[in-house]
């Protein structure tokens, strides 16, 4: 059986341009605790939880379609593999689906079995699936104190 990588999908009312706007935006979505760009290729950026930290690399960047982070390094402190995200993927796809715009989350990588899959797979359904709506519909994230990322 074929082990499949996370995923999470929402419609906004709201531009392509809107939705890439605010993905990127990851301070206002995923945590406070975020250093650096998420845009353009090239561009680096980290996001901290307490001890755990998280640190990407944008390796493709299609501005209103597409974005995907390449975790670069990362120390994920309640594990006992703390880099089990290393060289795992974040791809953003952005589309026109009727009136609204589609935003499709995979993480490459993360798939049920892996120690994280669990916590991780509840991680992402509060941020991508509640905190990334909230931000895009009314312009404030919720932004989950003491989760672990």
């Amino acid at each position: 059986m074929k082990k499949h990588d996370y995923q999470k999908s929402f419609n906004a009312g709201v531009t392509a341009k809107e939705a890439f706007e605010n993905i990127t935006n990851v301070a206002g979505w995923w945590t406070a605790s975020f250093k650096g760009s998420a845009k353009t290729v090239n561009d680096e950026f980290e996001v901290t939880f307490g001890k755990t930290k998280v640190n990407f690399k944008v390796t493709e960047s299609v501005p209103y379609k597409k974005l995907v982070w390449l975790v670069t390094d990362c120390y994920l402190d309640w594990l006992n593999d703390k880099t089990e995200w290393k060289d795992t993927k974040i791809v953003w796809n952005i589309s026109k689906e009727n009136k609204s715009t589609k935003i499709e989350m995979t993480h490459v990588g993360l798939v049920p079995g892996i120690e994280c899959y669990n916590d991780c797979e509840a991680g992402w359904n509060q941020y991508v699936g509640e905190s990334l709506p909230k931000l895009i519909s009314a312009a404030k994230g919720i932004l989950f104190e003491g989760s672990r990322g």
